[in-house]
């Protein structure tokens, strides 16, 4: 598979260079976004996804779809990098946006006119399968359906059950003390062989992020992504606990060395050579370390560890945005084909089946046969985990001033400080940030004083 990158050179302008390779005959194509009718008669259909973790199994149901299809449509699909994000907005700018492209933020790329609603593509029956997980602002606003959900990822405590073994430990860690602890104990154990008990990519702010929206939301009733649903506000002292751990871990040096500088790839490939504990992520790793770092090593998901040990609130569940069809796309109908195509019964049976997702779509669990490969058993839905309503961080975050929450905390756990007067200097800046959210029109959530994330529980599984 070859993929496309993506260059954005920046001084008073952002100059776009985009340079492609086709997915499938190795000739170069000029146009890496728009989709356009070849010599040959196709009409060429372009797809961007960030994720890397399914790369392989959707570049095979792309490359089938291009050999089955009587319509003539050819897709190109294009693995883009971490600036995904700034890469949509450019595209989209520069008017060389893809034809079908996986939403990164839905009620901003809804608000900024990047999608095509798909009410009138969707048969009586696709709307009556998704009738009951389509969530306001996540898959419609204002009635109008933009993407459909497809997976959803759990997040769990992911760790090494052969190092955890040789270190004394006979199980994972229910409270965060804990985790510090069993942390320290596999450092001692296996530092003189490049073992240490924890780690995370604090190169990106998704160092914090990660475990961050893993164990906050267990350890409390109001909300998620420092977002109370109660008071309508933002409170992140919802994350006090896990910075304190991770700052602790840090202190300790259980921390893997560099972890300042590391992306989520090495760190899996890391942790595939057995040389990290623990480390929190989501349900796509089954389907990393089968086909992206294949590992003989013995590994396992546990739920998130919180302060006392016990899941009071829900785990989030990151799902209901999927796929959409750009605004822009001159062949509107070829895209949803393709995006219908996606969203089939079989491909999304397959794609759960293999572990690359836990299915969301309520045809593919009532059908599919779980799936067995290594590792996924822990993600599989449990009681506690939960689809949150949306919520209005990505608004704030458009107007908030200063680092966003992600920032300052990584900075907190990699060089210390005051946590306390972090937390209150993030309250400020975001509630402030939300009014100016809210008065000019970018969100419309309020406030949901009986709201309590316990009332979410069980509607996944019931499995505890």
């Amino acid at each position: 598979m070859q993929k496309r990158w993506l260059q954005v050179v920046g001084s008073t302008m952002l100059v776009v260079a985009l340079a492609a390779c086709s997915s499938n005959s190795g000739s170069t194509d000029s146009s890496t976004s728009s989709s356009s009718a070849s010599s040959g008669g196709k009409t060429k259909i372009v797809y961007w996804t960030p994720d890397r973790h399914d790369a392989e199994f959707m570049q095979s149901k792309v490359d089938e779809f291009n050999k089955t299809n009587k319509d003539n449509i050819e897709v190109d699909m294009n693995v883009m990098g971490d600036n995904y994000p700034q890469a949509v907005d450019i595209a989209f700018a520069s008017k060389q946006a893809p034809d079908v492209l996986q939403i990164d933020d839905f009620e901003t790329y809804v608000k900024k006119g990047y999608l095509t609603p798909i009410n009138d593509y969707m048969s009586d029956e696709m709307k009556q399968t998704f009738k009951d997980v389509i969530i306001d602002h996540k898959n419609e606003i204002d009635g109008k359906i933009y993407t459909l959900p497809n997976t959803g990822q759990t997040w769990r405590l992911i760790y090494n059950e052969d190092l955890f073994k040789q270190a004394g430990i006979s199980a994972p860690p229910k409270t965060l003390d804990e985790m510090v602890q069993d942390a320290k104990k596999i450092t001692d154990m296996g530092k003189a062989q490049g073992i240490y008990g924890f780690a995370s990519p604090l190169k990106g702010v998704s160092g914090f992020g990660r475990p961050a929206n893993t164990v906050g939301p267990a350890g409390v009733t109001t909300g998620v992504d420092g977002y109370n649903y109660v008071t309508g506000e933002f409170d992140f002292s919802m994350y006090k606990d896990i910075a304190l751990a991770m700052r602790q871990m840090m202190t300790d040096g259980s921390m893997l060395p560099g972890v300042e500088s590391l992306d989520i790839d090495p760190l899996r490939a890391q942790f595939a050579q057995g040389k990290i504990g623990m480390y929190f992520n989501h349900s796509g790793e089954p389907g990393v370390y089968k086909d992206q770092f294949p590992t003989q090593v013995k590994w396992a998901a546990a739920p998130p560890p919180t302060k006392d040990g016990k899941v009071v609130g829900a785990v989030q569940v990151i799902g209901g945005s999927y796929i959409g069809i750009s605004a822009d796309s001159p062949n509107k109908d070829a895209a949803w084909k393709f995006m219908n195509y996606v969203y089939s019964t079989d491909l999304q049976t397959k794609y759960y089946e293999n572990g690359y997702g836990v299915s969301l779509i309520p045809t593919v669990l009532e059908h599919a046969t779980k799936p067995t490969i290594p590792g996924i058993a822990g993600f599989l839905p449990r009681k506690y985990d939960a689809l949150y309503p949306a919520n209005p961080l990505s608004a704030t975050e458009s107007q908030v001033e200063g680092p966003k929450w992600t920032e300052d905390f990584v900075k907190y756990v990699l060089t210390g400080g005051d946590v306390d007067g972090i937390i209150n200097d993030l309250n400020t800046r975001y509630n402030a940030a939300l009014k100016q959210a809210r008065d000019s029109g970018l969100t419309t959530i309020k406030a949901d004083p009986s709201f309590s994330s316990a009332k979410l529980e069980g509607k996944l599984s019931k499995d505890e």
